[in-house]
């Protein structure tokens, strides 16, 4: 089931993989952004991770964390030397998608296939042209997983809410920025 925005953002205390303790409830006083991502080789959600943790110092200055969220396996991620240099923003790696589920993300075959039809070639070489990692899945991940961001306000309140349409299809840094600044998120 989605979630919506005004609601409480569902609480988690997990390990990152990095060995961190990541509680929700300790960011109760900050605007938090949470990413749910595809797999450690997508190049869709490479590309954003890249994209976000080039913003990350300016964003956490502004009082925003972020956690991303990925489907693979612990394993996957930390063989990956592009996601170890996320470190500091929290990876939870989430094989079995409880959290996805918690958060309503959706399972598109049709979606991710038509990214992957309008898309693909141009966002492949994008992320090709920054030295980002690209591979097929593995061990279990899901073609099919659709991406999604909840920007919260201070409390963990959900200010906004995106569900992605295409897997290219992201808040715009701009909002986020403009949340962090000020915590509104236009609709």
């Amino acid at each position: 089931m989605k979630l919506n925005k005004s609601v409480i953002a569902p609480v988690f205390k997990l390990k990152d993989v990095f060995g961190r303790e990541i509680d929700l409830n300790a960011y109760q006083g900050k605007r938090v952004l949470i990413a749910f991502f595809r797999h450690a080789g997508c190049p869709f959600c490479n590309l954003r991770v890249h994209n976000l943790t080039k913003v990350y110092e300016e964003f956490k200055a502004k009082g925003l964390e972020m956690i991303f969220f990925f489907e693979s396996k612990e394993k996957v991620i930390l063989r990956s030397t592009f996601h170890q240099e996320v470190s500091p923003i929290p990876l939870i790696s989430d094989p079995e998608k409880e959290w996805y589920k918690t958060y309503g993300l959706e399972e598109s075959t049709y979606k991710s296939v038509m990214s992957h039809l309008t898309s693909f070639v141009q966002t492949t070489l994008k992320a090709k042209n920054k030295d980002l990692p690209i591979h097929m899945m593995a061990d279990g991940e899901s073609f099919s997983t659709i991406p999604a961001e909840f920007l919260l306000e201070k409390g963990l309140q959900i200010r906004k809410v995106h569900y992605s349409t295409r897997l290219n299809d992201r808040l715009d840094i701009d909002v986020i920025r403009r949340f962090a600044e000020t915590g509104n998120a236009p609709d």
